[in-house]
C-alpha cells in the first residue's frame, strides 16, 4: 500500500479501505522518519487538524501534537498559520471550556511556537492579544483569572515563547505608541499575578514573562539586540508603566522571605532592567526624536514625556522605592539575593547616575555594603563593580566620586547612632559594612577626610554612642578571684576573654565590624590625629572613657597592619596597601596611651564594693581627674560603677596586651613602664580583671619572644623587685605592691628566691609596723609566698617514729636508747626542755644521739627557704589571735605551709610548735564555727611532722573536747533533716570525722585514748546519721584496726555480735558477748561491714 493515499484522503476513508492496523503501521513507519515536504506534511496534517476544527476535544488536540512531532521544522514553518488556526479558532468558540483542554492547547501552540518563527506583526499582535485573554478573568479583565497553577504555567510559557519567536523588528511595534493600551494590559496582568499569586512557579513564569517582554531576558536562547533607537523606543513605552512597575516588584520583593530567594532575585532584575532601560543617561540626552507618528487619539494621553522635569521627580520617588528594597535585601539570608544586589547597584550606577542623581547615594551604600559580605562570589563581583564604577568616576572627574564617598560617610556617621538604636542586628551589620567599604574604598584619602574637624567629630561620636558598654550584670562582681592568675600555674595557657554586653546590639559580629572600622582608620588615618583625638575624649568624660579606650586599642592595632583587609577598588591608584605608620610612630603612640592609662585616676579604680571607700582616699586628688565612673542616677548606682570600673581596667589590660603584639619586640623598651601595673591587676580581687590581667601577660610574653609568664617575670625580676620595695614603703600612694609580689611568686621558680629575700624581709616589716591595717593584703603575700616555697621545695611529711604495733615487729631494740627517746620526748611534750632553750635561743634537738655527743655543739645554718618560713611562723603564732575571722583562716593556711616546709628540721619546728600552740588551742576550742575545720586541718598536718611532740597534749587538751563535740552533735544530727548537710555544725562533724583517723594513726594513740574516741564515732554507724557522715564514721574505724584491732573488734561485737561463739573443749566455758543477744537495728549494717572487713584483713596476714 502506497502511504501517499492515505495523506489525501480523509482518515475515515482510510479506514474503510485498509483498516485501522494497517493504518497505524504505516504512520508509525512515518514517525520515524520526520517528513521535510510542506506538501506531505500538509496531507498529513490536515485531517488532524480539520478533526479539531469539528470536534474540540482534548484527544483531537493530543493527536494534532502527536502528529506535529514527525514534521520537520522548515515544512512545520511554512504550515504555521495553517496548523495555528485550529488552535486559535477552538480558544475562541464561546462557551466555557475545560481548563484540561486548555492546557493542552497552549501546550500544542507553544511546541509550534518553540520550532518556529512568528514572522508576521498581525500574527504577532493577535496570538499576543489571544493569550493575554487567556489570562484574564471573563468578568474583570484587568484581573488574572481564578484558574489553577498548571493552566497558568501553560498559558505564561506559551506568552513567553511566543515573544521569543518574533522574528526580526516586528517585535519592537508592540512598543509603538499605538500599542501602548494592549502593552500595559500584559504588564498588569503579568504584575498582578507576581505580586498576589501564591504559587512560587507561577510567580517566577510571570517575571520572566516581563522580562522577554522588556527585552532583558537572559536565558540560553537567541535574542535580538535592540539598538540606540530600538532601546529608545522600548524606554519610551516603558516609561508609561513606571510607577506600577516599581510599586508591584517592590512589594515582591520586600515580601515574605519564605516565597523563596528565586522570586525575589527576579523580581529585583525585572526592577533594575527596567529602571535601566527608562532612566538611562544615553536616552534622556535625546531630544530630537519624533516618538508619535499619526494621529493617536487618546492613547497619546499615555505617552510619557521624558523631560527634566519628569526626571528629576521620578528620580526622587525611585529613591524611596530603592531604600525599601535595599533594607529588605541587603541582609538577606541568601546570598544569591545580596549578589542580584550588588547587579542592581552596579548597573544603575554605571547606566544611570545622572538621570538618578538622588539616588546615587543608596546605591553606593549598597554596593559598598557588600565589599565585606560573607560570600566571596559576592565580596568578588562587589569588587569588580566597585572598581568600575570607580574607573568610570575618574574618567567624568574622579574628584565628585571622592566627594560622593566622603559626604556618605558624614551622613551615615550622623545617622549611625539612630540606626543602631532602631534597627535589628541585620541591618545594623550591614550599616557598619557599608561604613567599612567607604572606609576601604576611599583607602589613604580617610586622611584627608578626617582632616575635617567636622567629619573626624561626627564619626568619633558616633562610635562613641555606638559602642556604649551594658554596666548592668550583676554576675560581674559576683565573679571574685576564686580561680584567678594568682591560683593558677606559672606555665598556664591564655584563658578565654569575658564576652562584652553592649546597650544597642548583641550580635558578635557587630562588634567584630566595629573593630575592623576602627582598625580601618588607625590604617590609612594619621595616627598622631586619631590618637590626640580619641585621648581628649577620653580625658573629657567617663561616660566616653571605655568606648574611647576601645577605639584606641583598635586604632592602634590597625596602623601596625593587624587584623586589615585594604581594598583592591581604592578610588586612589598609588598602589599604597601599607599603613604609613613607621615602629617609631607606633612607639610614641603607645607610650602616650598607656601613661594615660596606669595613671592613677585611671588604674586604681574600685571593683570591689568593700574597698570603695578606702581605695578612694588612697588616690590623690587631682583637679578633673579623680572622678571615679560615675553613671546617670539610677536605683543601684555603687553597681554600675564597679561594673564600669571593672570594664575600664579590662579594656586598658587588653589594649597593653595589643600594643604588645603590635609593637613585636620593639615593645621590651616599654616593659618597664607597663609590667609593673599588669602584674599589679593580675592580683585583683575581680575574676574579669585578673583574666584580663592575665592574658595581658601572654599577649607580652609573645610580643617580647618570652616562653611563658613565669620567664616573662623571672627575666625581669630585678626592677620588679625594686620597685615593689619603694612602693612597700608608700602604701599611702602605691597600696597594692603586695600585689605585685603575689604574683611574681605565682609566676615564678626558686631561682627568684634568693633575690625576693630582702623584700620578703621588707613585707614582714611593714607587717610589724601596720598590721592592723593591711594584715588582710600582706597575709595573702604571705601565703602565696609560702606556696611557692612548698612548690619549689617539696618536703617528706611524717619523720615522726613509727606506730607501737610496727615497733613491735621489727626483729631488736635497743631497750635503753627507746627508753632515752622517751623520757626526752615526754619532757618536750610537757614544755620542761623547751624553755631552757628558748632563753638560749637555741632549739631543743629531736633525740640526742652518741655522735652529737661527740662533736661541738654548733647549730647548723637553715636554708634560706626554711628561714623564710620560719619567720613568717614567727607572725603567725601573734596573728593567729587576731580579731579578725578572715585573717585567722588565711593565718592558719600560712601556717599549714609553714608546717610543710619546716617538716624536715625538728629542731627549728618544735619549738615554734610549742610558741603557737596555746593560740591554736583557742582556734580548735573556741573560736568560730569556720574556723575550727581550719584549725583542725592544720593539727591533722602537725601530726603527720611531730605527732609524738603532740600527743600528751592533744589526748589531754583537745581529744576530751572533740569527742565531747561530737557525741552532743550525733544526736542532732541523727534526727535532722537533708537541709543540715548544709549548715556549718554539719561540716564541722564531717572535718573532725575525715580527720580523726589519720590522726590517732599519727599520734600513735593507745588505750584510754583509743576508748575514748570509739565511744564518740559510735553513734556515728547509725544508719540515721548523713551518709558522708556514716563513710566518715567508717574510715575512722579502718584507722583505729591499724592502731589496736582486738579493741576495735571487740567494741564492734559488743554493738552487734554476728556469729556465736563455742568453746572449743566442753570444760571450757562458753563465750557471750554482749552483742550477741540483740537484733539487729541502726547500727547493724554499717557494724557488720567493719567485721566483715576486718575477717578480710586478717585472713590476709
Amino acid at each position: 500500500m502506497n502511504p501517499r493515499i492515505c495523506l489525501v484522503a480523509d482518515i475515515d476513508d482510510c479506514f474503510s479501505l485498509y483498516g485501522l492496523k494497517d493504518f497505524i503501521f504505516y504512520t508509525r513507519r512515518m514517525a520515524e522518519h520526520q517528513i521535510e515536504d510542506p506538501k506531505i506534511a500538509f496531507a498529513y496534517l490536515r485531517p488532524s487538524c480539520v478533526l479539531l476544527t469539528k470536534e474540540p476535544t482534548s484527544a483531537n488536540v493530543e493527536a494534532l501534537s502527536g502528529h506535529l512531532r514527525v514534521i520537520s521544522d522548515g515544512a512545520l514553518q511554512q504550515l504555521q498559520d495553517y496548523v495555528l488556526f485550529p488552535l486559535r479558532f477552538v480558544l475562541k468558540t464561546p462557551g466555557s471550556k475545560r481548563e484540561g483542554f486548555i492546557q493542552v492547547v497552549m501546550e500544542t501552540m507553544t511546541y509550534v511556537l518553540e520550532n518556529t518563527c512568528v514572522q508576521r506583526w498581525d500574527s504577532l499582535r493577535d496570538l499576543f492579544s489571544e493569550l493575554c485573554l487567556c489570562l484574564c478573568s471573563p468578568k474583570d479583565p484587568g484581573k488574572p483569572a481564578v484558574s489553577s497553577e498548571e493552566l497558568k504555567l501553560a498559558v505564561l510559557k506559551c506568552l513567553d515563547t511566543l515573544l521569543h519567536s518574533a522574528y526580526g523588528d516586528i517585535v519592537f511595534k508592540l512598543y509603538e505608541p499605538s500599542m501602548l493600551p494592549g502593552l500595559g494590559a500584559a504588564v498588569s496582568l503579568l504584575l498582578a499575578l507576581a505580586e498576589h499569586e501564591k504559587a512560587r512557579g507561577v510567580q517566577l513564569a510571570s517575571l520572566k514573562c516581563l522580562l522577554s517582554l522588556f527585552l532583558q531576558c537572559n536565558c540560553k536562547e537567541e535574542h535580538i539586540e535592540p539598538g540606540p533607537n530600538e532601546r529608545y523606543l522600548l524606554g519610551s513605552a516603558l516609561a508609561t508603566f513606571l510607577p506600577g512597575i516599581s510599586r508591584a516588584l517592590s512589594e515582591v520583593i520586600s515580601g515574605d522571605v519564605r516565597q523563596g530567594h528565586a522570586v525575589t532575585m527576579k523580581a529585583m532584575r525585572v526592577w533594575y532592567k527596567t529602571i535601566g532601560l527608562v532612566m538611562a543617561d544615553e536616552q534622556l540626552q535625546k531630544t530630537d526624536i519624533d516618538r508619535a507618528a499619526g494621529d493617536l487619539g487618546r492613547v497619546e494621553e499615555l505617552v510619557v514625556k521624558r523631560t527634566p522635569t519628569w526626571r528629576k521627580a521620578t528620580s526622587q520617588r525611585l529613591g524611596i522605592v530603592l531604600q525599601k528594597i535595599i533594607s529588605c535585601t541587603s541582609s538577606h539570608p541568601h546570598w544569591r539575593v545580596r549578589l542580584e544586589l550588588v547587579n542592581l547597584s552596579h548597573l544603575l550606577l554605571s547606566q544611570c547616575s545622572r538621570s538618578v542623581g538622588e539616588c546615587v547615594g543608596p546605591l553606593l551604600e549598597a554596593l559598598v555594603g557588600a565589599i565585606n559580605d560573607d560570600d566571596p562570589e559576592v565580596k568578588k563581583r562587589c569588587n569588580a563593580a566597585l572598581n568600575e564604577v570607580a574607573q568610570q568616576g575618574q574618567a567624568n572627574g574622579g574628584q565628585d566620586f571622592t566627594d560622593v564617598l566622603s559626604e556618605n560617610l558624614h551622613s551615615l556617621a550622623s545617622s549611625l547612632p539612630r540606626l543602631m538604636r532602631t534597627s535589628d542586628d541585620q541591618r545594623k551589620l550591614f550599616v557598619l559594612n557599608v561604613f567599612l567599604g567607604y572606609l576601604k574604598i576611599l583607602g589613604p584619602k580617610v586622611d584627608a577626610v578626617l582632616r575635617s574637624s567636622v567629619h573626624l567629630e561626627r564619626i568619633s561620636k558616633a562610635l562613641m554612642q555606638v559602642m556604649e558598654l551594658d554596666v548592668t550584670d550583676v554576675k560581674i562582681i559576683e565573679e571574685r578571684t576564686l580561680k584567678s592568675s594568682t591560683d593558677l600555674g606559672p606555665d598556664v595557657h591564655q584563658v578565654p576573654s569575658q564576652r562584652k554586653y553592649f546597650l544597642y546590639f548583641t550580635d558578635e559580629r557587630i562588634f567584630s565590624a566595629l573593630g575592623k572600622i576602627c582598625r580601618m582608620l588607625g590604617y590609612y588615618g594619621n595616627l598622631y590625629l586619631l590618637v590626640d583625638h580619641f585621648l581628649e575624649l577620653y580625658k573629657e568624660s567617663s561616660v566616653y572613657r571605655k568606648q574611647a579606650a576601645l577605639v584606641l586599642n583598635e586604632v592602634i592595632v590597625g596602623a601596625a597592619g593587624i587584623g586589615v583587609e585594604p581594598d583592591n577598588s581604592r578610588i586612589d591608584s598609588s598602589g599604597m596597601n601599607q599603613s604609613r605608620a613607621n615602629q617609631e610612630d607606633l612607639k610614641s603612640s603607645m607610650m602616650s596611651i598607656i601613661e594615660e592609662y596606669i595613671s592613677l585616676s585611671n588604674w586604681h579604680l574600685p571593683t570591689v564594693s568593700e574597698a570603695l571607700e578606702t581605695t578612694t582616699s588612697l588616690v590623690p586628688n587631682y583637679p578633673e581627674r579623680n572622678c571615679l565612673q560615675l553613671l546617670p542616677e539610677s536605683k543601684t548606682p555603687t553597681l554600675h560603677q564597679l561594673n564600669s570600673n571593672i570594664w575600664q581596667i579590662c579594656i586598658q589590660l587588653e589594649g597593653i596586651g595589643g600594643f604588645a603584639l603590635a609593637l613585636g619586640s620593639d615593645f621590651r623598651l616599654l616593659l618597664m613602664s607597663s609590667l609593673y601595673p599588669v602584674l599589679e591587676k593580675a592580683g585583683d580581687e575581680s575574676l574579669l580583671v585578673s583574666q584580663a590581667a592575665f592574658n595581658a601577660m601572654c599577649d607580652l610574653c609573645k610580643a617580647c619572644d618570652y616562653s611563658s609568664p613565669k620567664e616573662l617575670v623571672i627575666k625581669n625580676s630585678d626592677y620588679l623587685l625594686n620597685d615593689v620595695s619603694l612602693n612597700l614603703a608608700r602604701p599611702s600612694i602605691h597600696p597594692h605592691a603586695p600585689r605585685v609580689l603575689a604574683v611574681m611568686f605565682t609566676h615564678s621558680d626558686a631561682s627568684l628566691l634568693p633575690l625576693v629575700a630582702d623584700v620578703v624581709q621588707d613585707v614582714l616589716t611593714a607587717l610589724d609596723l601596720s598590721y592592723d591595717q593591711r594584715t588582710p593584703q600582706f597575709c595573702s603575700v604571705l601565703h602565696l609566698l609560702m606556696k611557692a616555697l612548698v612548690r619549689w621545695f617539696p618536703a617528706t611529711m611524717g619523720h615522726q617514729k613509727p606506730s607501737s604495733k610496727e615497733t613491735q615487729s621489727k626483729e631488736c631494740v635497743n631497750l635503753r636508747q627507746f627508753l632515752l627517746d622517751y623520757k626526752k620526748q615526754k619532757e618536750l611534750a610537757e614544755g620542761i626542755g623547751v624553755e631552757e632553750e628558748d632563753e638560749l635561743d637555741v632549739p631543743p634537738p629531736a633525740s640526742v644521739s652518741d655522735e652529737d655527743m661527740e662533736g661541738p655543739a654548733e647549730k647548723k645554718e637553715l636554708p634560706l627557704h626554711m628561714q623564710i618560713a620560719k619567720d613568717v611562723m614567727e607572725r603567725c603564732i601573734h596573728l593567729l589571735s587576731d580579731s579578725n575571722l578572715r585573717t585567722r583562716l588565711k593565718v592558719l593556711d600560712v601556717l599549714e605551709l609553714c608546717v610543710c616546709v619546716l617538716c624536715e628540721r625538728e629542731d627549728e619546728l618544735l619549738p615554734m610548735v610549742h610558741r603557737c600552740w596555746p593560740a591554736l588551742l583557742q582556734r580548735l576550742t573556741n573560736d568560730d564555727p569556720l574556723a575550727v575545720p581550719r584549725a583542725f586541718k592544720v593539727l591533722c598536718v602537725l601530726g603527720q611532722s611531730c605527732g609524738d611532740f603532740l600527743r600528751r597534749r592533744v589526748c589531754k587538751e583537745v581529744l576530751p573536747r572533740l569527742t565531747s563535740s561530737l557525741m552532743k552533735q550525733a544526736e542532732i544530727s541523727a534526727r535532722s533533716g537533708p537541709a543540715y548537710t548544709h549548715t556549718l555544725a554539719y561540716k564541722l562533724q564531717l572535718a573532725v570525722l575525715q580527720g580523726l583517723g589519720p590522726l590517732c594513726v599519727q599520734l600513735d594513740l593507745m588505750e584510754e585514748d583509743l576508748d575514748r574516741v570509739c565511744e564518740a564515732c559510735l553513734p556515728y554507724l547509725s544508719c540515721r546519721q548523713p551518709i558522708k557522715l556514716q563513710e566518715a564514721c567508717l574510715g575512722v574505724f579502718r584507722s583505729l584496726m591499724d592502731l589496736d584491732a582486738d579493741m576495735c573488734w571487740f567494741t564492734l561485737n559488743e554493738m552487734f555480735c554476728p556469729v556465736t561463739y563455742e568453746p572449743p573443749h566442753p570444760q571450757l566455758l562458753p563465750v557471750t558477748l554482749s552483742g550477741s543477744d540483740k537484733p539487729r537495728d541502726q547500727f547493724t549494717d554499717n557494724v557488720l561491714k567493719l567485721l566483715e572487713e576486718f575477717d578480710s584483713l586478717q585472713a590476709n596476714r
